[in-house]
């Protein structure tokens, strides 16, 4: 009997054993096997993404390889709907993997450059199928792209879009006229030409040009794509679509210096340049064009304007173009901004920085758009650049970057790094000493907006200032008392300690290391004295369509209009300067 109980026991513990493994193997398994699906599916991805792109690479189109195409999409070549495929960026074709290889070889993209017709016109250059959604056929006004097959036609130049059968009708003919941006895109005919000349000299390109059009004004777009919001690379592919690809440039591949030699092959004084990206951005292609300014190219320097993706956006405001773009306008209405836009002339400074007890070596030059500061809001500027150097796929957000802006300015406020800040610095305006109040910070404004969109000089715009304007050859120099009193004047609850105007700022710090910054450049500078003298002046485009601040009342005081250096309010060898405090 104790033989067969302890039999009975020892099956029991056994089958017990056995369920025990059972569960442990099959946990195992549901913990392994979608780790090692993941770890499969990231290795075959990372293998497409290596192959994708040495393909694209020796491609002529631009190929972008997705998963997910936000409508529904059919391949140029075989017509069947795509689950996984790659889109061109510059003619629109879209094609599956398995046909990827033989559309590249036997479909053409948009050429960069190409011969005109005998009678000097350009031809349509058609891709079928998978045209924008709500578009309209150019012959009938009816709908395009409602059939759920490869249907209908869409020009890469003009971006006329026609249904299958009235392709016949269409009025032109095959004849194109490039469109509605005809006057900014660069003609493959144009290059071709300039191709064959065999003296490239700038009364040649007028001749050339006469044949575009009168009133083109060719655009170049400089994007940098890890600009604020990362929109960079998808802006990039609108605007090959829209232009000729040989016109759009990424600056994480191809410096401004670089780029900006097309202008040279351009008549003189057509050129515009659409630069994506913050104000270090702006500035990166300001300073190219000063070096064609030194190497006697004067008469291709193009025009600037901004597209504003950076993290303040400052001069972006000041120009008109707003405080930050995320997409909530068409890439044609930025163009058609363009084309309204007109020229305008933007001081720019040089910063020399001579650190104390280093005679031998050469001082630090800098160039300035925007502003210089010492204090608060440079030791915010500080802090976050040394964080994002460590992290930088974390501040990839505006938002993000201007919440991390926020947390160092309040723990400015409660620790208060740059306190006493008149106790360690001396200011001179145009060779006169400035008696400053304690303060604990310094900023020499060049534009109005200053901070990601505050009108520093003005502050609550409640008592009476000298106007600011963009080529008045004058620096504005105020102070504040720290971190929350720039808080306050960003809300317009205060206004900036106005120290005075200036053709000439001259700052010695006397001791101890102090945060400082140009135009969002920060670093920690010891003993010093820094100079800004007038370097020289840069054309930029001013669009002023639209308000770029929510006081209407702040357009009359010199930046809501644009600036003119011979129609200013005061000559330009007024200055004022005191210590009045307006707070």
């Amino acid at each position: 009997m104790e033989a067969e109980e302890e039999s009975v026991g020892g099956q029991v513990d056994s089958a017990g054993a056995r369920e025990e493994w059972t569960l442990l193997i099959w946990t195992s398994l549901a913990v392994l096997v979608p780790v090692a699906i993941t770890l499969w599916c990231s290795i075959q991805r990372s293998k497409r993404k290596v192959y994708m792109k040495d393909f694209s690479r020796k491609s002529k189109h631009g190929w972008h390889c997705t998963d997910l195409f936000n409508k529904p999409t059919y391949c140029g070549l075989c017509s069947q709907h795509i689950l996984q495929g790659a889109f061109c960026d510059a003619c629109g074709l879209c094609a599956d993997e398995q046909c990827l290889r033989r559309a590249d070889r036997t479909m053409p993209c948009k050429e960069i450059m190409a011969p005109a017709q005998s009678d000097g016109t350009v031809n349509h250059r058609w891709v079928r199928g998978n045209v924008p959604l709500c578009s309209h056929c150019a012959v009938c006004n009816q709908q395009c792209g409602t059939q759920p097959k490869l249907c209908d036609y869409r020009c890469v130049w003009c971006q006329t879009i026609v249904h299958d059968d009235c392709k016949p009708s269409l009025k032109d003919g095959d004849r194109c006229d490039l469109g509605e941006f005809r006057c900014l895109i660069i003609p493959p005919h144009y290059l071709y030409h300039v191709n064959k000349l065999r003296r490239r000299l700038p009364e040649e390109y007028s001749k050339l040009a006469v044949a575009c059009g009168s009133g083109w004004t060719p655009v170049l777009v400089l994007a940098n794509t890890r600009s604020g919001n990362n929109m960079g690379e998808a802006l990039l592919g609108e605007f090959r679509t829209l232009l000729n690809p040989v016109q759009v440039f990424d600056l994480s591949e191809l410096p401004p210096s670089k780029a900006l030699q097309l202008c040279m092959l351009l008549p003189p004084g057509s050129a515009r340049v659409l630069v994506c990206g913050g104000d270090g951005t702006v500035g990166w292609v300001l300073d190219a064009i000063d070096t064609m300014k030194l190497k006697g190219q004067d008469q291709f320097i193009p025009r600037v304007t901004v597209l504003p993706l950076g993290t303040g956006n400052d001069l972006s405001n000041s120009l008109g173009w707003g405080a930050g773009y995320a997409g909530e306008i068409p890439v044609e209405q930025v163009l058609r901004n363009i084309l309204e836009a007109e020229v305008v002339k933007m001081d720019r400074w040089k910063v020399q920085v001579a650190s104390k007890g280093h005679f031998l070596r050469k001082p630090k030059v800098l160039s300035m758009n925007n502003y210089f500061s010492v204090g608060p809001d440079a030791l915010m500027a500080l802090n976050f650049h040394t964080h994002r150097e460590k992290t930088p796929s974390f501040f990839s957000s505006r938002i993000i970057n201007k919440a991390v802006y926020f947390l160092y300015g309040t723990k400015d406020c409660l620790v208060q790094e740059c306190k006493d800040l008149d106790k360690r610095i001396e200011l001179e305006l145009d060779g006169e000493k400035v008696a400053l109040p304690s303060l604990e910070g310094v900023i020499v404004c060049n534009i109005g907006y200053w901070g990601g969109g505050c009108r520093l000089w003005e502050g609550m715009g409640d008592e009476p200032c000298p106007p600011t304007r963009l080529d008045d050859g004058l620096l504005e120099v105020v102070g504040v008392y720290g971190s929350f009193h720039c808080a306050q004047i960003q809300v317009k609850l205060a206004n900036p300690v106005r120290l005075g105007q200036a053709h000439t700022v001259r700052l010695v710090l006397k001791s101890s290391r102090m945060p400082m910054q140009v135009d969002g450049e920060p670093w920690a500078q010891g003993p010093c004295t820094i100079t800004i003298t007038h370097k020289t002046q840069a054309l930029m485009l001013y669009h002023s369509a639209e308000q770029t601040d929510d006081d209407d009342s702040s357009a009359s005081d010199g930046e809501g209009g644009p600036p003119a250096s011979d129609t200013a309010d005061r000559t330009s060898g007024d200055k004022t300067s005191g210590d009045e405090v307006f707070v």
